[in-house]
């Protein structure tokens, strides 16, 4: 935050805070600032208040009002959570996995009595509606439940007598200190995902959150702490770019999870390999949905708009672009109509269905991106840049949008747009939709509506996309299966979640051993039963 100099406000300020009007103005700032709470770091199972100069003010996206102030976290203690990671990682890695899994299953106990303080951090941090937050709580608890699978999901293969008295086994064995730098967007759920899938497989933890909304990173790794973690074993840090920096270069850091912007994502993966770390970075998107005449109309409007406009559209699995084929395209002035009826408002209201935006650089790029492709020959069916909401006029909200005649070249097309904008295409056939979804750089989602199996199959195999719904406009696959982006919004080998998510943070021991026959030995029978701890 950039303070600048105005004297009324000063003044007012001085008295209330009980200072002198003589008291320096450099006094005053320190004290204003102190009165607000402040992120600690997490490193060695204690919270850690930084000793960094340098602070960024976590503010309510709703409102603007700083609610707390976030540190860049220093280069001593960056260290001291790696420090602490690698000392923990000996103990962690041999401790026998049915003891994470007990660890699992308390996590999934604590995490399911604090649903509520997770959903009120993230209304008041993320800008999030009621609903969405709520639904982002519950999601944490599906990713902690597979966890708790461990044991048949970390299974190994074997083979008997590939020759005379040997057999061949491989185990799945923990890398060492892992990382994850993850977004503002789902601030609770993606930390989650990663730090359970690292953890449980026997790495030790150290994750960069986003200094936008941390505090349910924070309240996730309490109830860590709680759950029977052991210290060191999960760590957090706090800042932008240098901590990230500090996290492709430090080499006892043997791997890296990235979501997030382009821009960060190459980064990230190019440092983090020249430096010989596995690395999964997921990058951005411009998600597609393809609407054929024969599909169900209501249901197909309803999907379209909740896709989005849900999470104020900062999702990665948003909906940018619908294409309407044929006689679809008859559908856009209800699909306007229907937009219109979106409730934009703080999460406060639990009748709100979008909410503002992170941030008011946020707002300002969704709304010079419009005004760049309205100047280009665009045309706004509807607008939503000039929404007042009243009791939060200080918010950063952006009200549903529909954008049309939009052409390839223009910025707002190519662009993520990241708010709630939806653009519309028309086109006279399948293989046109099929046409635009292949030529854009992005893979990470699409979707098509139709009542026709032959086409939703044609869509599926020559879509040129790594996660395709068919009548399901945000394809996100349960913790079960991975999350298979491609082309340009993944880089890497191994994706998030399901049997690659758990391959990433683990490698594979092949183990061939013989022993000979003729060595057999008898000995006496033991009648107790078997015990696995």
């Amino acid at each position: 935050m950039v303070f600048k100099t105005n004297m009324a406000a000063i003044v007012t300020l001085r008295c209330t805070l009980g200072l002198r009007l003589t008291t320096r103005p450099s006094v005053y700032i320190a004290r204003f600032y102190a009165s607000f709470p402040t992120t600690k770091l997490f490193i060695n199972n204690e919270f850690v208040e930084s000793r960094t100069k340098q602070w960024t003010d976590l503010k309510n996206p709703a409102t603007n009002q700083v609610i707390s102030r976030v540190p860049e976290s220093t280069m001593a203690e960056m260290e001291a959570a790696v420090a602490a990671a690698k000392e923990a990682f000996p103990a962690w890695s041999r401790s026998t996995i049915l003891s994470r899994q007990q660890i699992m299953f308390r996590l999934h106990d604590q995490i399911s009595k604090n649903l509520a303080r997770l959903t009120e951090i993230l209304i008041q941090e993320s800008g999030k509606t009621r609903s969405d937050a709520e639904r982002e709580s519950l999601r944490c608890l599906d990713m902690v439940k597979h966890c708790c699978s461990i044991p048949s999901l970390h299974l190994g293969e074997s083979l008997q007598n590939i020759s005379q008295d040997m057999d061949i086994f491989t185990f799945r064995l923990p890398l060492g200190v892992t990382a994850g730098i993850t977004p503002f967007n789902y601030p609770a759920l993606i930390p989650l995902m990663l730090l359970t899938f690292a953890t449980v497989c026997g790495n030790t933890f150290v994750l960069k959150t986003s200094s936008y909304d941390p505090g349910a990173v924070m309240i996730l790794v309490e109830l860590c702490r709680e759950s029977g973690f052991p210290p060191g074993v999960v760590n957090v840090i706090h800042g932008r770019k240098e901590p990230v920096t500090f996290l492709c270069d430090h080499p006892d850091i043997k791997a890296i999870s990235f979501i997030g912007s382009d821009k960060v994502g190459n980064y990230v993966y190019e440092r983090a390999c020249k430096n010989g770390k596995r690395a999964q970075c997921n990058l951005g998107a411009k998600n597609y949905v393809v609407v054929l005449p024969d599909a169900n109309k209501e249901r197909t409007l309803s999907s379209l708009l909740s896709g989005a406009y849900g999470g104020s559209g900062q999702r990665c699995m948003s909906v940018s672009t619908a294409i309407f084929v044929g006689e679809s395209k008859e559908w856009i002035s209800e699909l306007v109509e229907k937009a219109k009826q979106f409730k934009v408002n703080g999460g406060s209201d639990p009748e709100a269905d979008i909410g503002p935006l992170i941030s008011p650089e946020a707002k300002k790029r969704v709304c010079d991106l419009l005004q760049s492709g309205v100047d280009a020959g665009a045309k706004l069916l509807l607008d939503g840049r000039n929404i007042k909401v009243k009791g939060f006029e200080k918010g950063n909200f952006v009200g549903p949008t529909i954008l049309s005649h939009v052409h390839p070249k223009m910025e707002c097309y190519t662009a993520e747009m990241f708010g709630p904008v939806l653009t519309v295409l028309e086109v006279n056939t399948l293989d046109n939709a099929i046409n635009i979804v292949r030529t854009n750089p992005y893979g990470n989602s699409t979707a098509i509506f139709t009542t026709n199996g032959a086409s939703a199959r044609k869509y599926t195999m020559e879509c040129d996309v790594g996660q395709v719904g068919v009548n399901v406009a945000i394809p996100f696959p349960n913790p079960t299966f991975s999350f298979t982006g491609s082309r340009g919004s993944f880089k890497g080998d191994l994706h998030l979640k399901g049997k690659q998510g758990l391959q990433f943070f683990t490698q594979t021991q092949t183990v061939m051993q013989m022993w000979r026959s003729e060595n057999v030995l008898s000995s006496r029978p033991a009648t107790p039963m078997p015990v696995h701890q």
